[in-house]
């Protein structure tokens, strides 16, 4: 079953990483979701697929009144980012959906109206939580064409969604990279099929390489942290990506 555990806290400033589940079916991939909370108001990154709803909604509750979900920022358009869409807004009809205006049309197939959506430029934004600025960092064409990170300064944590993704395997429940050298074999197969640019890859890089992160929280896999943010940074820098195989 899914757990949230508090990966940051400065008083009223908390993170949660709803982490990995070992006990999910094996045909569905594993995802982490994320939680931003501010003062009396939350924001859910990445939500997840329908299958999972139930025990991300259950994970969440047991650290945070559910209630005082303002927001949910949507990476991309796929299934098991967003998909569970309806369910959050069936629970909380007021919830605002942040998202790549590329998706404005695409993601009300999942539930929603026109309201729900709060179209994100191309360039980005400021998504404001209770006072607290976030930021959406561009990250087009990694893998979707339509596609955001969320920067947080003062936690100077960075959500990159499907850029640092490891396919684990299903005995490794680590919370955070253990040994980079070992945990990156499980990352290289998948960035290099889902990462279709190098220009945009390089454009990335050098963009957040000018941001101060102390953790780098993926949609799939462990969290880098330290040291080892930077390692996956010129990694990601030197990886040949778009390609079936080397």
């Amino acid at each position: 079953m899914k757990q949230a555990h508090c990966i940051y806290q400065d008083e009223e400033h908390r993170w949660l990483a709803i982490a990995r589940d070992a006990s999910k079916p094996g045909y569905i991939i594993d995802t982490n979701e994320y939680v931003v909370v501010h003062g009396e108001e939350a924001l859910l990154c990445d939500p997840g697929g329908i299958e999972i709803f139930p025990a991300v909604f259950s994970a969440l509750s047991a650290e945070c009144d559910p209630t005082r979900l303002a927001g949910i920022f949507a990476s991309h358009q796929d299934p098991d980012i967003i998909s569970s869409l309806a369910l959050w807004l069936e629970f909380k009809p007021d919830l605002k959906c942040y998202t790549s205006w590329l998706w404005q049309s695409f993601l009300p197939h999942f539930g929603g109206q026109d309201s729900t959506f709060v179209p994100i430029p191309d360039p980005g934004m400021t998504i404001r939580l209770d006072g607290l600025e976030l930021q959406a960092i561009p990250a087009h064409y990694l893998h979707s064409s339509g596609n955001f990170h969320l920067y947080d300064p003062k936690a100077k944590i960075l959500f990159s969604g499907d850029v640092g993704a490891a396919l684990l395997p299903a005995d490794n429940n680590d919370l955070y990279v253990q040994d980079f050298s070992r945990h990156i074999r499980h990352a290289e197969g998948f960035h290099k099929r889902w990462m279709g640019s190098d220009r945009a890859k390089r454009d990335w890089c050098e963009r957040v390489s000018r941001l101060e992160i102390d953790m780098l929280v993926p949609q799939h896999g462990a969290i880098y942290q330290g040291a080892d943010v930077q390692r996956f940074i010129n990694w990601f820098a030197a990886l040949e990506v778009g390609v079936l195989r080397s």
